[in-house]
């Protein structure tokens, strides 16, 4: 399975075309839009969230509620290009059209793309970057790993996600998968605790007001997944590096960990590997789960836990100092519509990043052409690895 996204963050839509999945599989499109709906929202968040709808449309691929087999696209529109056709459209513009047309920027953003990215692609101006940088691109993979989130749940697979810290503030308990999957959802801040939640607010407020931005670590985890997904043959071919890969990818996403992550550096070793058990009902388990569902780069069977740590936003209504591209002054860089916190938005998007790769781990492992075909055969699989 593979996909491609397009479109820029105030163009016409966003588009995303996804190839690979087996035909006959049910597809829920409320459901999906449920997850877009969870991506804009959560606490801190700017006044974009306010315009745009990210309902979908398939433009292909499904038919009657289910898949053909063939290319599947998805395409979003963006509400707010009513307001930058000009700006953002593909005609070419008559000379006096290019004078009067504003919001040419020539100050790049620091810890954007903007400066690094119109030095590679020879942009003067840098709308040209920030437009296909811009983390709106992440509503066309969510849409893409909503998708892949009807395949897993039709296998028994289930995910979850929840933020785990914002700023200083942590949410340390040790909850259950359905504690976390229901409590999640509740909280402005997707975070289970109410008490931190409610410390959380606070935080972001005290950020919002300052003209700052404030990151966080989020959580992700897998229930179920089958036995022996990727593979300790290859490098590339290790499911955790492909998860941690497709986790980097995410604007602003600076780091991976899995299960006890970096706290195995200051444990010892007998404290850290997960002990096998068997038993005739369930096969084989493990004692603990520190290893957060991997071994050798394969899935054990154990649920997956994945977490990683957004950076500050780097749009700030104070903006930082940076160089005027042309003039070669210093300047304030240019300051554009921002979140004063996305984290809990952001454990949307890496939920459904993890989502992607589960899919494609799944697809890759077991034969596909139809649904049925990929039941039977994740059955098989189950009984096989029951009765090793």
């Amino acid at each position: 399975m593979r996909f491609l996204t397009s479109g820029e963050s105030h163009g016409p839509k966003l588009t995303a075309i996804i190839e690979g999945f087996p035909s006959n599989m049910p597809v829920d499109k409320g459901r999906m839009e449920a997850e877009l709906i969870k991506r804009q929202g959560g606490y801190g968040r700017g006044r974009r969230m306010k315009i745009e709808k990210d309902t979908f449309t398939f433009g292909a691929g499904i038919r009657h509620g289910k898949t053909l087999g063939s290319p599947i696209m998805i395409e979003l529109s963006n509400d707010d290009f009513k307001s930058w056709t000009t700006i953002m459209g593909s005609d070419p513009l008559s000379p006096e059209e290019e004078e009067k047309m504003k919001r040419v920027i020539t100050k790049p953003r620091p810890g954007h793309a903007d400066l690094v990215g119109g030095i590679k692609y020879n942009a003067r101006d840098l709308r040209n970057v920030l437009e296909r940088s811009s983390a709106r691109e992440t509503a066309a993979r969510v849409a893409v790993g909503a998708l892949c989130k009807e395949l897993l749940h039709a296998l028994g697979i289930e995910m979850s996600s929840r933020v785990v810290q914002i700023g200083e503030v942590k949410d340390e308990g040790e909850y259950t998968y359905d504690e976390i999957s229901e409590g999640s959802d509740r909280s402005s801040v997707r975070m289970i605790s109410e008490e931190q939640t409610a410390k959380t607010e606070k935080l972001i407020d005290a950020a919002k007001k300052n003209g700052d931005s404030i990151g966080g670590i989020v959580e992700v985890i897998v229930k179920n997944p089958p036995v022996g997904l990727g593979s300790y043959v290859h490098y590339d071919r290790k499911l955790d590096s492909k998860i941690a890969g497709s986790v980097i990818s995410i604007n602003a996403f600076k780091g991976v960990e899995f299960g006890m992550g970096f706290k195995l550096a200051e444990t010892p070793g007998s404290e850290v590997q997960d002990e096998i058990l068997y038993s005739s009902e369930a096969g084989y388990t493990r004692k603990t789960n520190n290893l957060g569902g991997f071994e050798g780069g394969m899935s054990t069977g154990m649920p997956i836990v994945v977490r990683a740590v957004m950076k500050p936003i780097p749009t700030l209504y104070k903006p930082l100092m940076s160089v005027d591209i042309n003039t070669k002054e210093p300047f304030k860089a240019t300051v554009e519509r921002s979140d004063s916190c996305a984290v809990p938005a952001a454990s949307i998007v890496c939920e459904h990043m993890v989502a992607i790769e589960m899919a494609k781990a799944i697809l890759e492992k077991f034969p596909h052409d139809s649904f049925e075909e990929l039941q039977d055969a994740v059955e098989v699989h189950k009984e096989k690895v029951k009765d090793f």
